[in-house]
């Protein structure tokens, strides 16, 4: 191995590989994380639409679901090809070795699918990366992307440092290198999600995108403090802050989603598919006593997150009813 791409282990660094090696043990039993967690569609629908918004799609996550349930959903063509494109690559990414070139190729052959003129092929002209105040950086020439791409997969494939730290470096030097046409930052993110899944499968359903979405002005900051020093510590840094946040997130969601009791998951057994109102939902659970339904039933479930109100701003209106929420559905779907 010839190359090494620049970049210095800190104290930080160390820190956060170290918590969140304490995370997933807290996690129990990480090789069952997928099921124990209920993350798979539920999550890979916040990792797409995250993922996407970064790079100014607008559907929101109600709307990305609809899409991909093969619901209308009146948007522009290109950011419904976007969510299909997105799904189709994450779905297939358990197939893909990170550091085959050929896989990374048709990686972004999915993703970007009637999207752009050079699909599935290194770039053939310049690229720069635009901000609030003009270009902040200028790829690499076309000419020189074989290559750079070549030694960065080698480097991946021959490297002994923590895969926590790998990845992060892959990430930072894929958007440096800007390999493609278009969509090298859900590129990006995709590839580091892969490379953690080959570590730890519970991060092929982790939704890191959806942290990045909320702190994507400290993302692009860390990206171009790199560029001006020429290295990729700051970025590391960032990167694993996302990514302990994200365990940690995962983590509380199954803490409070294996408290729920039996009268709430008979609750959320009815609301499966559709929104209700009370009344009918005493009925549907062969319940007499209002009080009882209200303490045992609903009140819990509203408070943790698992029901929401279809009219929260006139919470005893007449035509009230009461609906799963995000959360509420995908620990129901986690009982089928």
């Amino acid at each position: 191995m010839t190359y090494q791409p620049p970049f210095k282990i800190t104290a930080t660094i160390l820190s956060l590989v170290e918590e969140i090696g304490e995370a997933l043990g807290r996690m129990q039993a990480v090789e069952l994380a997928d099921s124990r967690l209920r993350l798979h569609r539920i999550n890979r629908i916040k990792t797409i639409q995250a993922s996407l918004e970064i790079e100014g799609n607008t559907l929101n996550l109600d709307q990305v679901t609809a899409v991909l349930d093969g619901k209308r959903v009146l948007a522009q063509p290109r950011e419904l090809q976007e969510v299909r494109n997105a799904f189709a690559a994450y779905e297939a990414m358990s197939q893909w070795s990170p550091d085959d070139e050929r896989d990374l190729l048709t990686a972004h052959g999915l993703l970007m699918a009637g999207l752009v003129d050079e699909l599935g092929c290194y770039r053939s002209g310049s690229v720069g990366v635009h901000g609030a105040q003009g270009v902040i950086h200028v790829a690499p020439q076309a000419s020189r992307v074989p290559g750079l791409m070549g030694q960065l997969l080698q480097w991946l494939a021959e490297t002994d440092e923590h895969p926590l730290i790998v990845s992060t470096v892959f990430h930072y030097e894929f958007e440096f290198i800007h390999p493609f046409q278009d969509g090298n930052g859900r590129m990006g993110r995709l590839w580091q999600s892969l490379i953690l899944s080959r570590w730890r499968s519970v991060f092929a359903n982790m939704p890191v995108e959806s942290l990045i979405r909320d702190a994507r002005q400290d993302y692009y900051a860390a990206l171009n403090a790199c560029n001006q020093v020429g290295e990729s510590t700051r970025f590391v840094e960032f990167m694993l802050e996302i990514i302990f946040r994200a365990l940690q997130s995962a983590s509380s969601t199954e803490q409070e989603s294996g408290q729920v009791t039996e009268q709430v998951k008979r609750l959320l057994s009815e609301l499966r598919g559709k929104s209700r109102p009370a009344r009918a939902l005493m009925q549907a659970l062969d319940l007499k006593h209002r009080p009882n339904f209200f303490y045992h039933y609903l009140q819990p479930a509203l408070q943790q997150g698992l029901v929401e109100m279809t009219r929260p701003d006139t919470p005893r209106a007449r035509n009230q009813q009461y609906r799963l929420t995000e959360l509420g559905r995908s620990v129901a779907e986690s009982w089928k």
